[in-house]
């Protein structure tokens, strides 16, 4: 079960990360690093997300 409440906690923080993202590019002066930022985190999670669902499947 340990692994399932990981998986949850990742995708409500990629989920998260999407909503802040959508935030920041709504705003005219928004950082653009920021933003490439906060899009690295996104897909670094979304690669954790695919590895732990790999590993759960075996």
């Amino acid at each position: 079960m340990a692994v399932e409440a990981h998986i949850a906690e990742i995708q409500e923080k990629h989920r998260q990360l999407d909503i802040q993202i959508e935030n920041e590019l709504q705003n005219p002066g928004s950082d653009d690093l920021q933003i490439s930022a906060l899009k690295r985190e996104k897909l670094r999670l979304k690669e954790e997300l695919e590895r732990l669902r790999n590993e759960t499947r075996h």
